[in-house]
C-alpha cells in the first residue's frame, strides 16, 4: 500500500517509516500541510495518511474536503498529549497513533486502511474454472464486467486479472463508486484544473490518468450517477477526458474493470443505468459465485482467516475440529467470504483449547443452513462434471459472446480474448461440427 507521512513525527518519522516498511506499506514523506497536498494533487495512489498532530490537522482536513481528495487520514502524537488527539479525531482524523509508533498497532491500522491479503484462496472446481478463464482473458485490453452479491470477492478477482495482464507491472487504481459522495465522483474520476470550483486551489489528477497504462477498478459502478456515466463512456470511447475546468482533453491508455452486485440488464430497464455504457463494459463478463454455491471453498479460506487472525493478535495456531467444519459447510453465508472472514476472526479470538470447535463459530443467522440433500441428489452432487467440461463450455460462451460483439469480426475477437487468430478459427470450426451456432465472418 501507499502510506504518505506528514510532518516529523516529533522525531519518530524514521521509527514509523520503517514500520509501515515491515508493514508491506510504501512510504513518502512529507514536511507541512501544504507539500503533502501537493503529493496528494499529483496522482500518486496514496491510501492513508499518517499527519504529526503537531501539524494543522483541521486545515489539512478541511483542505482535502474542499479540493474533493478521498483519502483515509490517521493522526499521531507522542501518548501524554490528549488534548490534541481529541482536537484531530474532532478535525475528521479515522484513528489517533500514539508515539513511539507500535508495530502491532500501526500494522493493524494498514490492514484496515486496505483490506489487505488480496491473494486468492480457493478449493472450489467452479472457482477454479473462473480462474482459468480469467487467466485466458487477462492479457487482452477488453474491459471486464464483475458481477455477484456483494462480499463475493470481486475486487480480488479483478486483481486477479490485472496481476495476469500484460499492464501487470503498472498501477491497480481502485475506485469504490458506492463509498464516494455523488458530488465528489467526477473530481475524483477525471481530476480539476486550478480554480475549476471554489477550494480547487491547484491542479488534481484523477484515478483514470493516475491509472494511464494501467488499470482502473470500478467497484460497485451501478451506484455511479447517470450523470457522471456519460462522462465515462466518452473517456472508455475516445480515451480521452475532461478535466473539471480543463480547456483541452486529456489522453489516457486506461482498461476497465468494473464490478456490480445488482442486476445492471434491470438496472438499464429502468433507466438507471446507461445501456451504451453497460455494452462497453460489459464486453467479458465474470460471474462470481455467491459462497454457498462454491462449498469446496469454504474450509480452505476458514483456515486462511484462522492463519490471518492468528498471526495478528499473536496467537497459537489452532486446527477446526470436525464439528466445527460441518457446521461451516451447512451454513448458507448470507454474506458471503466477508462473514465468513469475520466468523473466523471471531473464533479465533473466542476460541480455548487445543482447535477451534463450533462452540466458538457464532453464526449471524443460525437460521440459515442448508435443507438435507436426498440421496439420490445428494450422489449426483459427488458425481459433478469434472473441471474440463466446465471449463471448455464456459470457454465456448465466451468466444461466441465476444464475437458477437465484435459483428463477427476474427481479427478484433482474437486480440480482445488473448488468443491468436488461427487459434479462434480453430476453435469455431471445432464449435460448427459439434452444432453450435457462430456468427458469420464479418472483417
Amino acid at each position: 500500500m501507499e502510506l504518505l507521512i506528514v510532518g516529523t513525527l516529533n522525531g519518530q518519522i524514521g521509527a514509523a517509516s520503517k514500520i509501515a516498511v515491515e508493514q508491506g506499506g510504501h512510504v513518502t514523506l512529507a514536511d507541512t500541510v501544504e507539500s503533502a497536498l501537493e503529493v496528494l494533487r499529483s496522482g500518486k495512489s496514496i491510501e492513508l495518511v499518517m499527519i504529526d498532530v503537531q501539524l494543522d490537522v483541521y486545515k489539512f482536513i478541511s483542505s482535502l474536503e474542499a479540493e474533493r481528495i478521498n483519502v483515509l487520514v490517521v493522526a499521531c502524537g507522542v501518548a501524554n498529549d490528549p488534548t490534541l488527539a481529541v482536537k484531530a479525531i474532532k478535525a475528521g482524523a479515522r484513528e489517533y497513533i500514539p508515539l513511539p509508533p507500535d508495530p502491532e498497532l500501526i500494522g493493524a491500522v494498514l490492514a484496515a486502511a486496505t483490506r489487505e491479503n488480496h491473494a486468492l484462496i480457493y478449493g472450489d472446481k467452479k472457482t477454479e474454472a473462473i480462474l482459468k478463464m480469467a487467466k485466458q482473458i487477462a492479457p487482452s485490453e477488453a474491459s471486464v464486467l464483475l458481477t455477484g452479491a456483494s462480499g463475493t470477492g470481486k475486487e480480488i478477482f479483478s486483481r486477479f486479472i490485472h496481476d495476469n495482464s500484460k499492464r501487470a507491472n503498472k498501477k491497480f487504481v481502485a475506485v469504490n463508486c458506492a463509498a464516494i459522495p455523488e458530488t465528489l465522483l467526477e473530481s475524483e474520476l477525471f481530476g480539476y484544473e486550478k480554480g475549476a470550483f471554489t477550494g480547487a486551489v491547484a491542479r488534481r489528477i484523477g484515478k483514470f490518468e493516475e491509472a494511464s497504462d494501467g488499470t482502473l477498478l470500478l467497484d460497485e459502478i451501478s451506484e455511479m450517477d447517470i450523470g457522471i456515466q456519460a462522462k465515462l463512456l466518452r473517456a472508455i470511447q475516445e480515451k480521452e477526458i475532461d478535466r473539471i475546468g480543463g480547456k483541452a482533453p486529456v489522453k489516457v491508455n486506461t482498461r476497465i474493470i468494473a464490478t456490480s452486485n445488482r442486476n445492471l440488464d434491470e438496472a438499464v430497464k429502468n433507466g438507471t443505468f446507461r445501456q451504451d455504457l453497460y455494452y462497453r463494459l460489459n464486453v467479458i463478463n465474470i460471474n462470481i459465485p455467491e459462497l454457498k454455491d462454491r462449498p469446496g471453498d469454504i474450509v480452505v479460506l476458514a483456515k486462511h482467516f484462522i492463519k490471518k487472525y492468528s498471526e495478528l493478535n499473536e496467537l497459537p495456531m489452532k486446527d477446526l475440529s470436525a464439528e466445527a467444519e460441518k457446521l461451516l459447510l451447512n451454513y448458507l453465508w448470507p454474506g458471503n467470504v466477508r462473514e465468513l472472514e469475520n466468523t473466523m476472526h471471531r473464533a479465533v479470538l473466542l476460541s480455548g483449547g487445543d482447535e477451534i470447535t463450533a462452540d466458538a463459530i457464532i453464526l449471524t443467522d443460525p437460521s440459515a443452513v442448508r435443507e438435507p440433500l436426498p440421496a439420490s441428489a445428494a450422489d449426483e452432487e459427488t458425481a459433478a462434471p469434472g473441471v474440463g467440461q466446465t471449463v471448455a463450455g464456459m470457454e465456448r460462451r465466451l468466444i461466441i459472446d465476444t464475437l458477437k460483439h465484435t459483428l463477427g469480426n476474427r481479427t478484433t475477437a482474437a486480440n480482445i480474448l488473448g488468443i491468436s487468430i488461427r487459434t479462434l478459427r480453430n476453435k469455431l470450426k471445432q464449435y460448427q461440427q459439434e452444432g453450435f451456432d457462430v456468427p458469420a465472418a464479418n472483417e
